[in-house]
């Protein structure tokens, strides 16, 4: 596994945040779908976009679709929903690289997701029908479940065959942090403007996909 791309990665997101914490709109548009750009390189660098990488490669490509929605000035926040809900479903499949099972690691994921959701969930309805935004509760939902089984599928890397301990802990962390920095982004937006919820929304983002990306190139460079 080559390295050098990931320091690309890592100088791009960087300069991103310094964008979003200066409010610069024009370095933003640069340097978001830029970052992106360079985990797919990383990826092609690493082994190629086909093979076990082709659905991690998917992901990244719809979550850069959604990236650029969510940034472009017009209101598309139904786009970049849906462009990133088809990139968890990638992950979802480049991580269930085996016939999915269920163990009580399992079903300690799904009471703790479950739980999360529990309280959450009403929260953004609440904030959703205050905003006049009701009728995106369903597709909200939807988005919930799907990342959900994201960060499930991240987590039971721990419990498969074939999964060393480098990508099982990469992956799962990079699925908790994309679900922080969507909590984030739903809190701010729906429920409760935060101090600083973009910047913390991107870093979070950012690492999180770094940490998918990283465990999926550790699990096939380590099997």
């Amino acid at each position: 596994m080559t390295y050098y791309p990931l320091i690309i990665v890592f100088i791009l997101a960087a300069l991103n945040w310094i964008a979003v914490y200066k409010r610069s709109k024009t370095l933003e548009y640069i340097f978001k779908p830029a970052t992106m750009l360079a985990l797919l390189y990383w990826i092609w660098q690493s082994g190629g976009f086909g093979g076990s990488m082709l659905w991690f490669t998917i992901g990244v490509v719809f979550c850069l679709a959604g990236d650029v929605f969510l940034m472009i000035p017009r209101d598309l926040f139904i786009f970049g929903l849906i462009s990133f809900l088809l990139g968890h479903i990638a992950y979802i499949i480049g991580l269930n690289d085996q016939p999915p099972y269920f163990n009580l690691w399992g079903a300690a994921l799904i009471v703790l997701l479950g739980l999360y959701m529990w309280w959450l969930y009403p929260k953004l309805v609440a904030g959703l029908n205050s905003k006049g935004k009701g009728v995106l509760r369903i597709p909200v939902l939807i988005y919930a479940l799907v990342i959900s089984m994201m960060v499930y599928s991240a987590g039971m890397t721990w419990t498969r065959s074939g999964w060393q301990v480098q990508a099982a802990l990469a992956v799962s962390l990079g699925a908790v942090l994309f679900f922080i920095s969507d909590s984030i982004l739903a809190w701010d937006r729906f429920i409760n403007p935060l101090p600083d919820a973009r910047l913390k929304t991107m870093v979070t983002y950012h690492l999180g996909q770094i940490g998918i990306i990283l465990g999926a190139i550790l699990h096939i460079s380590l099997k």
